[in-house]
């Protein structure tokens, strides 16, 4: 009867939790709308000489949404009126996104203030609301953009946004869950692989500033002439910041070999700068490699992945000095290949069509970038990982040890000379005296038969110092106790014999009369 009662009950908590799901992926999308949308019109607001009205601007916020989802967008207002693709996606505006649907995902399945047990949808029904919510909005913004001037690629729109959505939807749904592993060798391995990544960014990062800082002069000028009033230069240091990580991609990309493309027939590599670059005047690409050779700067660009396969394999061979060489390298080899396919998905979304014509390749090419880290990490990383458990697993050298210098036996005391004794029984000498209540003697007559309570003849009960030890036996038996031979509680104590009291000596009789009397 109870379970006939409670199961409506629970069937209608868990719709009522994938319901809650959906609404939660909704306004994640309405709320990363919601912020671009902010900055989007304030920036038109602020300008003194506005393009277009509100329309336009909707349309816009649209669109550069969108763009953030890896959507490649169409520019309708060119000068040949043909179309030009726009596939660039600011990595920064992505991070904000993919982030909304990484927590509404985590506290779906989060039980609540104080712990409440309030219903809960499984994890797959959790990542399948929330991901199906947040959709819903994305296809009403790519109906909505159709009729703007950035309308969307519909071939992207469809690849791209679900499966970013989802994936940030899982990931959320696995911490909620308390980022739980298999085993040991998966819980080393994205760690060892977000390592690698984040050490191959920090490298192209830093690839990309020091040129930037030794051209500051050339980036400062593409900066001013860009936007003469404020608020467009606010514009532009806002789209400057938001395509940071894609800066650092890049340098990654150029000190892996493969380098970027600066239009369908120019190649910036370490070796050198090979074509005709098309370069648009932004103040991020006065990091531009000049044309010709490259100097010994450019190809210390290469520490970079190297550095990143090291610290990779480094932290792989640190967890497995009690693994396997197989089990070694074979978390090794995983932890490159998930840093590589990681690598890749951010160099594809770091580059892409700027327009038509020269600039419908710009950026680094995704496949080869990807090769290129799984080859560094595979090459390097691997052998890194066998060296740290190798030498993780060595056995130490055994110390010399000098050998103790003999030294003469000191005098040792007769029993003829005793040693003085304090109140407690003591010796002062530090060992224990001998005490009369205190003298435990097992009789080895019991084994031969002789009476109990008697030694055997020609034994010392008491030969070798047997005091030295209060508690001890004096036979060398270190489990003795003086409680074992006390009888139990159950074992019937013999009563002593009563002595038998001496008889008196009869004395003799003594005579009243004295002698000599009448």
């Amino acid at each position: 009867m109870t379970h006939v009662t409670e199961h409506p009950l629970i069937q209608g908590g868990r719709s009522a939790a994938l319901a809650a799901a959906c609404v939660r992926g909704g306004v994640a999308a309405g709320l990363g709308l919601g912020a671009l949308a902010v900055l989007v019109i304030a920036a038109w607001i602020s300008s003194p000489f506005p393009d277009g009205g509100p329309y336009d601007v909707l349309h816009t916020v649209a669109g550069l949404w969108l763009l953030a989802h890896g959507v490649d967008l169409l520019r309708t207002d060119t000068l040949s009126d043909v179309p030009a693709p726009l596939g660039v996606v600011p990595l920064l505006l992505a991070a904000l996104p993919v982030w909304l649907v990484h927590r509404a995902a985590r506290d779906t399945l989060d039980p609540g203030a104080g712990g409440r047990n309030r219903p809960r949808p499984s994890p797959s029904g959790a990542i399948g609301a929330v991901a199906g919510g947040y959709l819903l909005v994305t296809a009403a913004v790519v109906l909505y953009s159709e009729s703007g001037p950035l309308p969307a690629d519909l071939v992207t729109a469809g690849l791209w946004p679900p499966a970013v959505v989802t994936g940030a939807a899982a990931a959320g749904v696995w911490t909620a869950l308390g980022r739980p592993f298999p085993g040991p060798r998966w819980a080393v391995l994205p760690r060892a692989a977000g390592l690698g990544l984040v050490t191959l960014l920090a490298g192209g990062a830093t690839a990309a500033t020091v040129p930037l800082v030794l051209r500051a002069d050339r980036a400062q000028g593409l900066f001013l002439g860009l936007a003469g009033e404020w608020s467009g230069r606010a514009a532009v240091l806002l789209l400057v910041l938001a395509l940071l990580p894609n800066a650092a991609v890049w340098g990654a990309a150029y000190g892996l070999g493969p380098g970027f493309a600066l239009g369908t027939g120019a190649l910036a590599t370490p070796l050198g700068l090979a074509g005709d670059p098309a370069v648009p005047p932004f103040p991020l690409l006065a990091a531009v490699p000049a044309e010709g050779r490259g100097t010994w700067l450019h190809w210390s660009a290469a520490a970079v992945p190297l550095v990143a396969a090291v610290l990779l394999g480094h932290r792989v061979g640190r967890s497995a000095r009690t693994w396997s060489v197989r089990d070694t390298a074979l978390t090794a080899l995983g932890a490159a290949g998930a840093c590589a396919a990681a690598f890749t998905a951010l160099a594809g979304a770091a580059g892409g069509p700027l327009g038509s014509g020269r600039l419908s390749a710009f950026g680094p090419v995704w496949w080869q970038a990807g090769a290129a880290a799984a080859l560094w990490t595979v090459c390097a990383g691997v052998p890194t990982a066998l060296g740290v458990r190798a030498w993780g697993r060595r056995s130490p050298r055994p110390k010399h040890v000098p050998a103790p210098v003999p030294t003469a036996p000191a005098p040792t005391k007769t029993e003829t000379e005793p040693e003085p004794e304090t109140e407690e029984g003591v010796a002062t000498g530090g060992k224990p005296s001998r005490m009369p209540s205190l003298k435990w003697v097992r009789f080895r007559g019991r084994r031969s038969g002789a009476a109990p309570g008697t030694p055997e003849p020609g034994t010392d009960p008491y030969d070798g110092d047997p005091y030295d030890d209060l508690y001890g036996d004096p036979f060398g038996d270190t489990g003795y106790e003086p409680y074992d031979f006390l009888p139990a509680a159950w074992e019937p104590t013999a009563k002593p014999k009563p002595e038998p009291k001496a008889k008196p000596k009869p004395q003799p009789e003594q005579d009243s009369e004295a002698p000599g009397g009448a």
